[in-house]
């Protein structure tokens, strides 16, 4: 803040914040924490005990110590902070840190004061070594996204973990713990959060939780999956952000509108596309991307629901002229391709 104004005149800069990783540029190499001897005992156990459960222990590097998460937070604001901004939004193969902080594995276990993280992110836009759309990005993310959810579970919880505004009723297709499917963006998804137990909020929200929500998969098994495979996922950080801002499962608490979207939003944030066996431009067939298969399938299955909702009026309004018959079709797409994908009516 500059006083009672935001810096710089503006109160975000999304607008920013929304580039793809250009052909052939290269995220910066990140720190990782090789196990301590405490984390290697640790290791040693989960191999034990539960080695044959999702995921991977041979990438471990996540801090486990003050000083360790320090060392991480210090690297990202000297060497990643000044492109976090750009970049935020954008996701590409094989390529699963991109300029994001990792540093919310260390937060939600206390390792991190995340007023300090806050205030030191400030302190390197004020002298001048990261610019404002990076730092304010970077910022809201903590201050303003991680405290709203906060108090969101403990202003709503438990009935909470209740809601399910859309009446989803689907399982959850297997390839989330396998990663075995042809979609380029879901599998390499499943991949980093099998190998890392981390995948960052892009994928999070518009690959894996935007699939759920088209597939109408119920909230109960996506909370599920988010809570047993990710690092950070406690469930007062999980819930409001699977629950609420994925699936819209809470009828808009968390968020306005249900964040459903087509291929076309994949397509222009990553590099997935190109190389998928499916194909993005198409809308309907065996051979389009699913993602186009399901999502006029999903605002026609969920009219009753949606229709009123101004920020969807503008989709509403290009499905209405499709005309009865088209919109009939449309709905035996989506319900094809849940069928496909295994998204199948639960017990």
């Amino acid at each position: 803040m500059d006083g009672a104004q935001p810096e710089g005149g503006r109160w975000n800069y999304d607008a920013e914040n929304r580039k793809k990783l250009p052909r052939g540029m290269t995220p910066p190499s990140r720190m990782r924490i090789p196990p301590n001897p405490t984390a290697q005992d640790a290791i040693a156990d989960v191999e034990r005990l539960f080695g044959d459960h999702f995921g991977s222990l041979e990438a471990f590097g996540w801090p486990t110590t003050a000083a360790e998460a320090e060392a991480v937070l210090a690297h990202f604001l000297e060497a990643i902070l000044p492109s976090f901004g750009d970049w935020q939004d954008a996701m590409a193969e094989d390529q699963p840190w991109m300029w994001h902080g990792l540093i919310s594995t260390s937060l939600n276990l206390g390792l991190l004061d995340p007023l300090d993280v806050c205030r030191r992110a400030e302190a390197v836009y004020r002298a001048g070594r990261a610019p404002l759309n990076a730092v304010e990005g970077f910022i809201r993310q903590i201050l303003g996204w991680r405290e709203f959810v906060r108090g969101i579970y403990w202003l709503k919880a438990p009935e909470y973990r209740l809601r399910n505004f859309l009446d989803a009723d689907r399982t959850l297709p297997w390839f989330y713990w396998s990663g075995e499917t042809d979609m380029a963006c879901v599998a390499d998804a499943v991949k980093t959060t099998h190998d890392n137990a981390y995948a960052h909020h892009i994928q999070r929200l518009m690959v894996t939780g935007n699939l759920a929500l088209l597939l109408g998969v119920h909230p109960d098994a996506v909370d599920d999956w988010y809570m047993a495979v990710y690092a950070d996922a406690y469930e007062w950080v999980e819930m409001p952000n699977t629950r609420g801002m994925a699936l819209f499962a809470d009828g808009g608490i968390v968020g306005s509108k249900p964040y459903a979207a087509s291929g076309a939003y994949i397509d222009r944030m990553s590099d997935y596309c190109g190389g998928c066996r499916y194909d993005v431009k198409s809308k309907s067939g065996d051979a389009a991307c699913p993602f186009n298969r399901l999502y006029w399938g999903f605002l026609e299955r969920n009219r009753g629901r949606l229709r009123e909702n101004v920020r969807l009026a503008m989709p509403y309004r290009t499905l209405d002229g499709f005309g009865v018959a088209r919109r009939a079709a449309l709905a035996a797409e989506a319900e094809a391709c849940r069928k496909l994908l295994g998204a199948t009516p639960k017990d």
